[in-house]
């Protein structure tokens, strides 16, 4: 067997590779050697592991390709050792439990069977043991062990305090007693901690028993609330010292910790007693410690790196606002306390400009932004109201003006809108400022603001503006029903609003702001809508206000087209809303007239007239398509609105078919409208055929059958590519439909024969010349009547069977075409690749 390489050759290769392999370990020990004997005794070096490559000493370069060893020495094959640190902590940690385990048993269970000098020494000795025993440890550089011991050393006098309640102060008060042994342990415990520098644990401990005795204390004397939360107050600014100056990271973490508990504990409960205040008298002390936390929020903000410093700005302001705020809102009614709260985090923004530092600015700004939020929040539930009610007019077409004004317009009689006359006023404020805001933005940054520049960019700007446009619109939205003024006040400032918020797309548009110019565009459309669904009540108002959208839609058209940066999608949405504005006053014009509602549909069909007209002159401007199919849309409509009298639906689709011609003549339009038109006449033929009561069609379908045939053989004549449908679709559906729809309500067996055989003639006529529609038209015609002829037999047959013979053939059925599914899949594609290769 040949080898490539040859096997002497591919040795020699290994070989080599080999001894430079074994070059370079060499090298490596010796470096290695050299690093150990610099350390010397500063540091122990690490455990030499396994050579990642090559030979161990004393093993050739062709044992290296043996199996691996196994058992204890197999290095880095071998299985995973624990390592020796993680063994001895394993070790020290079951130690230390079964150590606090065993004085625990010993303080709870067998306390009672010794003297007091008993237990005293015990204790005493034991936990002097245990809190010396670190200090001779830790000088022979057993860390670890003497950490185990303090911990014990921690749980033992938790145990003394316990012990020394139970013997020396059985009566005493319990939380009272808490309060001062954790105070004192404490104090021990920060000592301990501070003499014995390398022990991570006591001062953790120590401010983790710093959290309960000013709380206890204030428990223990029956203090109320704010005392409580005075003290969890006091408490934090103790944890935030901590936090700022302890030069240990555990204790600075476990200090941060508490502060935010401890901190957050103290402002949660000072803003409940705020909120809950009887009167403004009330409020002042809960304002006081809410302003007490602020402080010291801020003064650990300014030393804390700059995360933790925006998250103080932010608890700082938010605590000012609760604090300010709760005493204005004491004295405010129902509802407008918001206003109070939205003034003060208003105010809050004169703090920027504070030198408090950038993060804290940043805080204060982020904390007024969540309050001016809250408060657009709070006074959205009218708006939504307001917004929404003009559906429940929907069912109460022209049926005068609503009762109860502006406030029956929206169904919301009931409502108590004297409480809710907050929220105008608050999106108002809102809106003046952000607009104020949006308009000098550079300039109210200021110098001072120059730290949180890059965080106040062009998208905050445009956030502002879109929230300044969306806030001024639903505060003058609401502000006619919360005022109770008239049904036609409140018509005319959502037309207003609607006029205004287009406007201002516009002019947005123009500044390149895009942002603000959506919020508009939405808002202008969902006003747009919400005062022609509350102009149907009077019939004066539809049209009034359909008239007046037709002109403001038509004028934005022209507003936005052909404008840089403007979307075709948007210049259209504008047309084809004009083009439904022109049709509802024009629907309703047979009202107004008396006329029925099927008769009402020929007066609509102007609209589609219009928009034929301007697709003709708009050519193929990206506007022209979307107004023509929106003008086939109402055409649609009125053709749906004369079905319940066939003599109009007849001359509605009429009509259609003419204003389809005429789109037809138009070279980009042709095809389409073209078989439109055709269908069209044809389906206005039939029915009119059906409204004068003809029993046998065939005499005035195929005198138009006849020279239609013959026009389409003509054209097939000069241009053999045409299609067959369009030759001789039209002329033959003329005959053939209506003979269809006459033989399946025929008694007789002479009309379906005939109808059958002719069918018959012309689907042989359409595979022997191989034209598409005379096949399928054809085949379809005869299909259908020949399944009107058997079906009476089938339930005959299906009504003499037993039941389970259907199901049964159904079944058998299913099994044979999922059997050759593949092949009549092929079959199906053949017949859809022959019908396509036709004409």
């Amino acid at each position: 067997m040949e080898h490539v390489p040859p096997p002497a050759e591919e040795l020699a290769l290994l070989d080599r590779e080999l001894a430079r392999l074994d070059a370079r370990r060499a090298q490596l020990l010796t470096r290695r050697a050299w690093l150990v004997r610099v350390l010397g005794a500063t540091a122990a070096p690490p455990a030499a592991g396994p050579a990642p490559w090559g030979p161990p000493p004393g093993r050739g370069p062709v044992a290296a390709w043996g199996p691996p060893p196994t058992g204890p020495s197999a290095g880095g094959f071998g299985p995973p050792q624990a390592s020796a640190p993680g063994a001895q902590n394993v070790l020290l940690v079951l130690g230390g439990l079964l150590l606090t385990v065993a004085a625990l048993a010993f303080t709870l269970v067998s306390w009672g069977d010794m003297g007091i000098g008993g237990r005293s020494a015990v204790l005493t000795a034991v936990t002097a043991g245990a809190l010396l025993a670190p200090v001779v440890l830790l000088r022979r550089g057993l860390s670890s062990t003497a950490e185990a011991l303090a911990a014990l050393a921690a749980v033992l006098m938790v145990l003394d305090a316990y012990a020394l309640y139970e013997v020396a102060v059985p009566d005493a008060d319990g939380a009272g007693y808490t309060a001062t042994a954790a105070a004192v342990l404490a104090v021990l415990w920060g000592a301990y901690g501070l003499l014995l520098e390398r022990l991570r644990l006591p001062l953790p401990l120590a401010v983790c028993a710093a959290q309960l005795p000013l709380v206890l204390w204030a428990w223990a004397a029956d203090a109320g609330p704010l005392w409580c939360a005075a003290a969890l107050l006091v408490t934090a600014a103790l944890d935030g010292a901590v936090a700022l100056r302890a030069g240990r990271v555990p204790a600075r973490v476990t200090a941060c910790v508490a502060l935010c508990v401890t901190g957050g504990s103290g402002l949660l409960v000072a803003l409940v007693e705020s909120l809950s205040a009887a009167g403004p008298a009330g409020a002042v002390v809960p304002g006081a410690l809410l302003l007490a936390g602020a402080a010291l929020a801020v003064a650990g903000a300014r030393r804390a790196p700059a995360p933790f410093g925006v998250a103080g700005g932010v608890v700082a302001g938010l605590a000012s606002v609760a604090a300010v705020g709760g005493v204005l809102a004491a004295g405010l009614p129902d509802g407008w306390p918001v206003l109070g709260y939205l003034l003060c985090g208003g105010a809050l923004l004169l703090g920027v400009r504070a030198p408090l530092g950038a993060p804290v600015v940043r805080g204060l700004g982020w904390a007024s932004g969540a309050v001016v939020a809250g408060a657009v929040l709070a006074s959205l539930p009218p708006v939504t109201v307001v917004a929404a009610g003009p559906v429940s007019r929907l069912g109460g077409v022209w049926a005068g003006v609503p009762r109860d004004g502006a406030r029956g317009a929206v169904g919301a009689v009931d409502l108590p809108w004297a409480e809710m006359g907050y929220a105008p006023v608050v999106l108002l404020l809102v809106a003046v400022a952000l607009g104020a805001a949006y308009r000098w933005w550079e300039g109210l940054l200021g110098r001072p603001g120059a730290a949180w520049r890059g965080a106040a960019g062009p998208a905050w700007r445009g956030a502002a503006g879109s929230v300044a446009v969306a806030s001024g619109w639903s505060g003058l939205l609401v502000l006619p029903v919360v005022l109770g003024l008239s049904f036609a006040a409140d018509l005319a400032v959502r037309l207003v609003l609607v006029i205004a918020a287009f406007a201002a797309a516009v002019t947005a548009l123009r500044a390149g702001a895009r942002g603000v110019a959506a919020t508009a565009g939405v808002l202008g459309a969902a006003g747009a809508l919400g005062a022609g669904v509350l102009s149907l009540a009077t019939e004066a108002g539809t049209y009034t206000v359909f008239g007046l959208l037709l002109v403001v839609c038509a004028g934005l058209t022209v507003a936005l087209d052909g404008r840089a940066g403007v979307s075709p999608v948007l210049v259209s949405a504008a047309a084809c809303a004009a083009v439904v504005c022109a049709g509802v006053p024009m629907g309703a014009l047979g009202a107004s007239l008396g006329w029925t509602v099927s008769e009402a549909a020929v007066p609509l069909l102007a609209v589609p007239a219009v928009t034929v007209l301007l697709g003709a002159r708009l050519k193929r401007h990206a506007v022209a398509l979307p107004v023509e199919l929106t003008g086939a849309a109402v055409a649609a409509v009125a053709a749906a609105i004369a079905v319940g009298d066939a003599r109009f639906l007849a001359l509605v689709l009429a009509l259609c078919g003419v204003l389809a011609a005429g789109t037809a003549l138009r070279a980009e339009r042709r095809p389409f409208a073209g078989y439109l038109a055709t269908g069209l006449f044809v389906l206005a033929a039939w029915v009119r055929l059906s409204v004068a009561g003809v029993s046998a069609p065939e005499a005035y379908t195929l005198p138009v059958t006849v020279p239609a045939l013959v026009v389409g053989m003509l054209r097939r004549q000069r241009d053999p590519a045409a299609s067959s449908w369009a030759a001789y679709g039209a002329g033959l559906a003329v005959t053939l439909v209506p003979s269809l729809g006459a033989a399946w309500t025929d008694a007789q067996w002479t009309r379906p024969l005939l109808l059958g055989l002719a069918a018959l003639g012309i689907t042989l006529v359409g595979a022997r010349l191989r034209l598409q529609a005379l096949l399928v038209l054809g085949g379809a015609v005869l299909a259908l009547d020949a399944l009107h002829e058997l079906a009476p037999y089938v339930v005959q047959v299906a009504g003499a069977l037993p039941r389970w013979v259907v199901p049964a053939l159904a079944g058998v059925l299913l099994l044979a075409v999922g059997a050759t599914y593949e092949k009549r899949l092929r079959d199906a594609r053949r017949l859809r690749e022959a019908l396509g290769r036709m004409r």
